[in-house]
């Protein structure tokens, strides 16, 4: 564990460490990253794909910065511009006031996915930055060794990442990240592919460390989609909206002791704010209708505010990562409360934070079966029938709906133009590979057929990977 890591570390260097826990860090304010006009656009299937517009931003040593924003905000693709993986379109990226114009020497990354070698061991994972920067093996190899004992995972050494849970995987890509000892560390959404207690532990391992002083890195630049893990980790969050493409909509600086009290008045006082900010009420309007896609569990390019049905497309309307099951079951709660519900009491009453119901809404919104008026989650006439619809019904109901999602759109309206009705996935996957990740393709088509089968539009067999119309259903007319 880091906390014995951080006894060890003691042990060996009180003095130290008990300076270095109360002097701030050198240079502190300093400025370490700035972008002027940043702006990022995509090629896509029908020109470009505007993802950033106009990001003025600086990265100070000595402070945690989160960008927080709902789907679509281009919060991941601001991050892998500040590291310099992604040229921006226009506008400059500096570092420590030199532009940038390749790879930020920098910045080192923790991903969301791990991106392990599984056939290198902890240790030769770790000592891959050093390598690749021309490092002699016995000084990356103490180095390795340090950065493993730091992040607790000594004894680890030797092991593949086949042998370590997911928490473990996850330090060694912090260790990997660590080892080179970067300026800013920089983390896309490393917390959301761990559970709940394991996400927890860690997250507040590394805050320790970051509050000892013994973090090797002077800054630290989060991605998430999470309010509360921004409210617990960063000194500013950076909230970016999406009309119809990634701006900075507004700051806030944190302000809160260190660790953090989540019952503190402070706290959720700070969490409702950035709260209402995030999904679409800036604090000085009037309380409307939400009509933007909201946080998913992953980034995803989202569909700008104020797209209508027939302007709907596969890059701007993702579909939510959000289950028949896990949608039906929210439409029936809210239709057991008279057809309107506020988000945040029904979250409290099902334990769950209200980031985690977000998929939800946002998948009986894009289907049309409800909408949001002030806090509150209505269903509408077409919701409340299916929420009450018996099994087949509810069927029907559903696949007239999912007509109106792109993804399924196409995937039906392309089975059925073609003779024999089937199709590989892979079609599906070049399509999207224009405007996602290779993770979120995976996840768009998990959903989708998640939706196809469950609405008797299609059905889809793993083995060839290839789908197929199904018979068993009277499909709608296609939306045009």
């Amino acid at each position: 564990m880091v906390l014995n890591a951080l006894r060890n570390l003691r042990a060996r260097h009180t003095s130290h460490l008990l300076h270095a826990a109360k002097a701030p860090r050198a240079a502190d304010g300093e400025v370490l990253l700035d972008t002027v006009g940043l702006t990022k656009s995509y090629a896509g299937a029908d020109g470009e794909l505007p993802v950033l517009g106009g990001i003025d931003l600086k990265v100070r040593a000595g402070e945690v910065v989160a960008l927080l924003g709902k789907s679509g905000s281009g919060k991941s693709t601001l991050l892998r511009c500040l590291a310099g993986l992604v040229p921006a379109s226009s506008g400059t990226i500096s570092y420590r006031d030199e532009p940038l114009t390749g790879a930020n020497p920098g910045t080192a990354m923790v991903f969301q996915t791990f991106a392990l070698l599984p056939w290198l061991t902890v240790q030769q994972n770790v000592e891959l930055g050093l390598e690749a920067r021309g490092v002699p093996a016995d000084d990356r190899a103490d180095a390795a060794r340090q950065a493993i004992d730091l992040i607790g995972l000594d004894g680890f050494e030797s092991a593949y990442p086949k042998e370590l849970s997911g928490g473990m995987r996850q330090r060694v890509g912090f260790a990997r990240a660590l080892v080179v000892e970067p300026d800013v560390l920089m983390m896309d959404e490393p917390f959301s592919a761990l559970d709940v207690l394991t996400a927890e532990n860690l997250r507040g391992e590394l805050m320790e460390l970051w509050e000892s002083g013994q973090f090797p890195t002077r800054a630290i630049v989060l991605v998430t989609h999470n309010i509360e893990e921004a409210v617990l980790m960063a000194d500013r969050i950076v909230v970016l909206g999406s009309r119809p493409y990634g701006t900075i909509r507004e700051t806030f600086e944190v302000g809160l002791e260190r660790p953090r009290d989540r019952n503190a008045p402070a706290f959720e006082d700070l969490i409702d704010r950035v709260y209402r900010v995030m999904t679409g009420r800036a604090k000085e309007t009037l309380p409307q209708a939400l009509h933007s896609v909201r946080a998913g569990g992953t980034s995803l390019p989202g569909r700008p505010d104020g797209v209508g049905l027939d302007k709907r497309t596969t890059a701007n309307t993702p579909l939510p990562l959000a289950s028949v099951d896990g949608l039906s079951g929210l439409a029936e709660m809210v239709a057991h409360r008279d057809g309107r519900c506020d988000l945040a009491d029904l979250a409290d009453d099902l334990g769950l934070a209200v980031d985690d119901m977000l998929p939800l809404v946002d998948a009986l919104e894009l289907l049309g079966f409800a909408k949001i008026s002030d806090d509150d989650l209505l269903l509408t006439e077409a919701g409340t029938a299916y929420a009450g619809a018996d099994v087949q019904q509810s069927k029907t109901i559903f696949a007239e709906a999912a007509m109106g999602a792109p993804l399924v759109r196409l995937i039906t309206t392309s089975l059925r133009q073609n003779p024999d009705g089937t199709l590989r996935a892979g079609f599906f996957r070049d399509v999207l590979a224009h405007h996602y990740t290779s993770e979120q393709v995976a996840q768009q088509l998990e959903t989708a057929t998640d939706w196809g089968r469950y609405a008797e539009l299609y059905a889809y067999d793993a083995d060839p990977q290839e789908y197929r119309l199904d018979n068993g259903l009277a499909a709608p007319a296609t939306q045009s």
